[in-house]
């Protein structure tokens, strides 16, 4: 479009093999479809192999997440649905506590990109959702490959901010040993 000025960083190049997960709320199945196809056109340019998992709604999107990012062996986590404002304050709940869950979990180091769109119609969400549009499912996946390329220049997490795993020794300590 003319007159655009938005700066689209040029994708990362990775070394390993990269496994994403697409968590997916396909409510409105159109607009998911259309958030899956940017997600992995992008995903396939960088030669990441991707699965695709679905959930009932946005809201479960970072539960989804979390349990993959605690139990499972993926590098980047792409979150894709749709919230469209109705007439009661369900909307803001939804598109607020979804961001905020997603948010959470990359402070705690998931690679995520937040593709989950809030609207106030279907239309602006085919526009914004359309990979030959706006591509926001394409600008999601790249947002976690940039983040996961981040994670893999600095190295991997020091240790635990906080807690220690249950029978964790202290710090410097191996379990059952003394202080």
């Amino acid at each position: 479009m003319p007159g655009r000025t938005e700066q689209v960083l040029p994708l990362p190049r990775f070394v390993d093999p990269v496994k994403a997960l697409l968590v997916v709320a396909p409510y409105y199945w159109e607009i998911a479809d259309l958030l899956i196809s940017g997600a992995r056109a992008v995903l396939d340019k960088v030669g990441a192999s991707h699965t695709v998992v679905e959930v009932p709604g946005a809201l479960e999107i970072p539960a989804a997440v979390a349990q993959a990012f605690r139990m499972a062996e993926f590098d980047a986590f792409v979150a894709l649905g749709c919230v469209v404002r109705g007439e009661t304050s369900h909307y803001d709940i939804v598109a607020g506590e979804s961001a905020r869950g997603l948010m959470l979990l990359s402070l705690q180091g998931a690679c995520i990109g937040n593709g989950i769109l809030t609207v106030d119609t279907l239309e602006q969400a085919r526009l914004r959702a359309d990979p030959a549009g706006q591509d926001k499912g394409g600008h999601a996946a790249a947002a976690a490959l940039h983040l996961l390329a981040l994670a893999q220049r600095w190295g991997r997490p020091k240790g635990t901010v906080g807690f220690r795993p249950s029978g964790a020794g202290l710090t410097g300590h191996r379990s059952g040993e003394g202080v």
